[in-house]
């Protein structure tokens, strides 16, 4: 087929050359010194910061003070104000899991539509995969209106293809299709990872499964999990009621709440703390839709799929660029659904503490290697002026602001924050504000520590049901385990994300690394 054929049932802006860029080498000309310019422009302006408060501290320590005390004061109201949005939205979750979401979507003609769900992975083991397929098996909802695919890497050998057989073999009979797929490992132009296979996946459900039986694209739900994601019971009846009752259901992608808590009770502390981290971090954003992107596993319409070719083959942070794509390819006539309701996934562990750490160090920064969705953001929006100035100009300063926020804000507060004592001279030293600093700044956060009272609470309310075989005590430590967060936005924010926005200002672009599933008896 030749490439014109293939870019026929594209949307119009979807048919540009440039439409899915990965990286400035991809382009040439002027549209190359743009998109370079960009990707520099984060590190950049991360670095910046940093260093002018450190240069602030030597030489205008007055300044540097009285800015360092101005920002302890933004942060302990920027903690109140999530806290607000955390505990809105954690009972907003409390309140969906209570509904009777088959009496709820009755109201509605949905026996036309089918559940895709698209189970990408690489080496994980039968135990992990089947846990997910058996979730999936449980769920209430018609298993023959369910095409489920486990869409397998070629160069993950052996052992992932007989794991894959096996599974087949398990399960095959309990859903309507069950596909397994193999992802070639040498095609060109790809980067290895999670959008490259469930693109191949997506496709080959396309031409062995929907157009061979009829099944209308607008009358398909995808849902692309992790390999480690295990649904609740409704969760496929909720995706159904808010695709009915959405505003634009063909424009319009559906995230729920990923709660890392598959291995709570075997995750060492640090796991723990960051993985809940990261699931207060996407309840916040729950609240705050028009902020929100895709995230991990997430649902949408086969047909908006197709109509952009499906995920970006030649980037890492393939789960929130598809958002972007559609965002783009519709014209800014798009939108993300918040469902205010739970998928269980894994904590990252691994067999010993020292690698568990390095695990977590390294999924994090290829979660925050997706500033690079920024530089394509901002590079589009110099191209589709079909989109309103001001969304454009809005969609672009959130971004950037969270962006920067996440690699300077806690480097600021728990580290630079104490720079002018040190680097202020003997003048600032016999100040009153020099002795005050210290005494403000930490009072501040304490003020905004009272935050982690919350976090304790939700946490121990989204956990599964204790094991026999685990103290009640392990209760106590996992709501102490939250004095844990100043360190944890340091090692598992802060740094990698400035690791991964300095990557890609030097053009050291990064691959797709693939989290290890690890589960263990435990590890501390």
């Amino acid at each position: 087929m030749e490439e014109q054929d293939t870019k026929k049932h594209l949307l119009p802006y979807a048919q540009r050359e440039d439409f899915k860029v990965g990286r400035a080498s991809e382009l040439s000309g002027q549209d190359r010194h743009l998109y370079r310019f960009l990707e520099i422009l984060p590190g950049a302006a991360s670095w910046a910061t940093l260093i002018g408060v450190l240069l602030m501290s030597i030489y205008t320590p007055f300044v540097a003070a009285y800015f360092i005390i101005a920002f302890a004061v933004y942060w302990v109201l920027k903690t109140a104000f999530l806290s607000y949005h955390l505990r809105h939205n954690w009972a907003r979750l409390r309140h969906h899991m209570s509904l009777n979401w088959v009496e709820m979507i009755d109201r509605f003609e949905y026996g036309h539509l089918y559940q895709l769900v698209i189970l990408p992975f690489y080496k994980e083991s039968e135990a992990v995969l089947d846990a997910t397929l058996a979730s999936l098996a449980e769920a209430r909802y018609d298993k023959q209106s369910m095409i489920v695919v486990l869409a397998r890497e070629e160069r993950a050998g052996e052992e992932a293809r007989q794991s894959s057989e096996a599974m087949q073999e398990k399960w095959k009979d309990t859903f309507g299709y069950f596909l397994v797929t193999e992802h070639p490992g040498d095609i060109p132009g790809e980067l290895a990872g999670k959008g490259s296979n469930a693109t191949w996946a997506a496709e080959a459900v396309r031409t062995t499964v929907l157009d061979p039986h009829g099944i209308r694209y607008n009358h398909v739900l995808v849902s692309i999990f992790d390999s480690d994601t295990v649904v609740y019971p409704d969760y496929f009846n909720c995706l159904v009621w808010h695709f009915m009752t959405a505003e634009r259901p063909l424009k319009t992608s559906f995230q729920p709440v990923p709660i890392f808590n598959n291995n709570m009770w075997e995750a060492p502390a640090v796991a723990r703390v960051v993985a809940m981290s990261s699931t207060f971090w996407e309840m916040v954003q729950q609240e705050r839709p028009e902020r929100m992107a895709t995230f991990s596993s997430h649902s949408v319409s086969f047909q908006a799929l197709y109509e952009v070719g499906y995920w970006q083959t030649n980037m890492v942070s393939e789960d929130s660029r598809i958002f972007w794509n559609l965002l783009m390819a519709n014209n800014g006539e798009y939108d993300v659904v918040p469902l205010s309701y739970p998928v269980s996934m894994d904590a990252n562990t691994a067999p010993t503490l020292w690698s568990t750490v390095k695990n977590v160090y390294k999924q994090h920064r290829r979660w925050t290697y997706g500033v690079e969705n920024f530089v394509y953001i901002m590079y589009h929006f110099t191209k589709n002026k079909t989109i309103p100035l001001k969304r454009r100009i809005k969609i672009g300063l959130q971004q950037a602001e969270g962006y920067w926020s996440m690699v300077t804000n806690p480097i600021m507060l728990f580290i630079l924050g104490w720079t002018p004592i040190f680097f202020g001279g003997r003048v600032f030293h016999e100040t009153v504000l020099s002795y005050n600093l210290p005494i403000v700044v930490r009072n501040l956060l304490v003020i905004a520590m009272f935050g982690l009272v919350i976090s304790s609470i939700i946490s121990l309310t989204l956990i599964p049901k204790r094991p026999q075989q685990k103290s009640k005590f392990r209760y106590v430590v996992m709501a102490l385990q939250w004095i844990l967060v100043p360190i944890t936005m340091i090692l598992f924010s802060a740094i990698p994300g400035l690791d991964a926005q300095t990557r890609l200002m030097f053009g050291k672009y990064m691959g797709f690394w693939v989290t290890p599933k690890h589960r263990i008896k435990e590890i501390s």
